[in-house]
């Protein structure tokens, strides 16, 4: 009975000694963390999509409060968490362009053919696999949705072949930038309409034998530009958007017409109008399916009947 006895007191009595220990050592070696930080940390949206640059928005937050980082650092908070981390920190708020992104390319159905037909899994990074994807263009969108799927803002969508996006809903976030493997997405100004819609670095004819509408590489845009804001690298026009006007020049200029202001009301209407064509594409196909079914149907039981 004794034997128990000592050897609970035992125990308790190292368990005292070890949990004064781990106290003890709790203090000593604490890592003192800025209570501004979590205060940050909450007026952050907690996507943790690394928009930012940061892993995550524990450390956007612990950058902002270091002084890493501006206070306007999230792209999905956007204003309104600036404005709450400002006031957590005391300090005012500098205002910043919004970033959308944008698809570089305008190879919808119509415009590019495809040279084979691709029956493997619905991802572009798995159909590139496959001799370069399935389009006669080998710098046009594959329109698998891999961008749409890596999205967790439903910001991107495939129409005619081609991803769009909503810039009402985009973050800025970059997962679509970093998902597609033709790499034809970046981030552009939401507030200048002008973009290159295509990634071509083909040559002329190479280009005018895949694709209906793509860029050439005339250069006519950057000789017409009056202000520097345009350059041909690689046969495809790059637009430096700290040095356009809006001006639009280099769009009438181009004869191929892949340099569009994209969120004019004309170019919305043309994006409804696309998708109204996609519904009834959809719509036709499947009546045609059920038309096919129905007349197989009817045969079989035609002939059943004859048997009889």
């Amino acid at each position: 009975m004794m034997t128990i006895v000592y050897a609970v007191l035992a125990l308790g009595i190292m368990g005292l000694l070890f949990g004064l220990v781990l106290a003890f050592a709790s203090k000593i070696f604490a890592v003192e963390v800025d209570e501004r930080i979590p205060a940050v940390q909450e007026c952050l949206p907690g996507a943790n999509c690394g928009g930012c640059g940061y892993p995550g928005c524990n450390g956007l937050a612990t950058a902002i409060v270091e002084g890493k980082a501006p206070v306007n650092g999230c792209p999905v908070g956007g204003a309104a968490a600036a404005e709450k981390i400002a006031a957590v920190l005391g300090v005012e708020v500098t205002e910043s362009e919004k970033m959308v992104a944008h698809v570089h390319c305008s190879g919808t159905c119509e415009n590019v053919k495809n040279r084979a037909q691709y029956e493997g899994i619905t991802d572009c990074l798995g159909a590139i696999r496959v001799a370069n994807g399935f389009k006669d263009c080998a710098f046009a969108c594959l329109g698998l949705g891999t961008c749409e799927k890596a999205c967790p803002f439903d910001a991107i969508h495939v129409v005619d072949g081609v991803a769009k996006v909503d810039e009402d809903k985009c973050a800025a976030c970059s997962k679509c930038v970093s998902a597609c493997p033709k790499h034809i997405i970046s981030l552009v100004p939401q507030a200048n309409p002008i973009r290159i819609d295509c990634s071509s670095k083909a040559k002329g004819k190479e280009v005018m034998d895949a694709c209906k509408v793509g860029c050439i590489g005339c250069g006519l845009c950057a000789k017409t530009c009056k202000f520097g804001a345009i350059t041909m690298e690689g046969n495809l026009p790059v637009i430096d958007y700290t040095k356009c006007k809006k001006c639009q020049m280099c769009a009438k200029a181009c004869p191929r017409h892949i340099i569009e202001p994209w969120n004019t009301p004309e170019k919305v209407k043309e994006l409804a109008e696309i998708k109204a064509k996609q519904a009834a594409a959809k719509k036709a196909a499947a009546e045609k399916a059920a038309a096919a079914k129905k007349a197989a149907e009817e045969a079989a039981a035609k002939a059943e009947t004859e048997e009889k």
